[in-house]
């Protein structure tokens, strides 16, 4: 089996990454069994400044030293349960110590397998306005929508506010359901949940539009990888493709 490094980016998302790695593996391969699997993590508010200030290569370089360490530690490849960290790590440099797997990819792999159309995407503020997901979908002929601004305003707040920190209200889950009904009716056949939080406030049982789990999907994307039943990621940070 491979051994898995996760590259945290905040701490709730990979926490629930770190506990979906092993009770997925636990699920395939019997009690307490699952690949070796190492997690780093350099604070995220080391990271704030940088992201107020849009000075994405600063983030990719804090974020290369994880993956170095990572690599250090006996890692073979890598996933990042943060979609927004994505936006620095697609910045161009150096390649990565390891080869990863890019969430937005493995997404957007879903989302084409589920023959969707129209997809909403729900993240913080920087990763809404940016090309992460909207290049990675189109990719797939698939079409994306994002909340209105004062709707994109709450998700980031409610994230920032409570989500990383473990907060997780009744009042804010019911501002994310009706964001999602409002996607809804702008013809979204399934809602991306790229916040690696959202899926702890968003349940598929409540969302009114099919979601897709981004925390999930990597998860199952990289036990595959460590099992052996999908080959290991190329990519090392960079422009997806480059």
């Amino acid at each position: 089996m491979k051994h898995l490094g996760i590259l945290a980016h905040s701490t709730e998302g990979a926490a629930l990454c770190f506990l979906a790695f092993c009770q997925e593996g636990v699920r395939r391969l019997g009690s307490h069994v699952y690949p070796d699997v190492t997690l780093d993590y350099i604070a995220f508010g080391h990271s704030m400044p940088a992201w107020d200030a849009g000075e994405h290569a600063s983030v990719r370089d804090t974020l290369s030293v994880s993956v170095r360490r990572l690599a250090r530690a006996g890692a073979d490849f890598f996933v990042c349960p943060d979609n927004t960290a994505h936006q620095a790590l697609e910045q161009p440099g150096e390649d990565l110590a390891l080869p990863g797997l890019h969430i937005a990819e493995v997404v957007a792999d879903q989302a084409a397998r589920d023959g969707r159309g129209r997809v909403g995407v729900l993240g913080t503020t920087y990763l809404m306005d940016s090309p992460v997901y909207p290049r990675a979908f189109a990719a797939r002929g698939i079409a994306t929508e994002v909340p209105d601004p004062d709707d994109r305003r709450t998700i980031n707040t409610i994230i920032f506010d409570e989500l990383v920190n473990g907060v997780f209200t009744e009042e804010s889950r019911e501002e994310y359901v009706r964001v999602i009904e409002r996607l809804a009716g702008r013809g979204c056949d399934a809602v991306a949940l790229v916040c690696t939080e959202i899926p702890l406030l968003v349940t598929p049982e409540i969302s009114p539009l099919p979601a897709l789990d981004s925390t999930r999907l990597i998860v199952r994307a990289a036990l595959d990888v460590a099992l052996g039943d999908r080959a290991l990621p190329a990519w090392r940070g960079g422009p997806v493709g480059g």
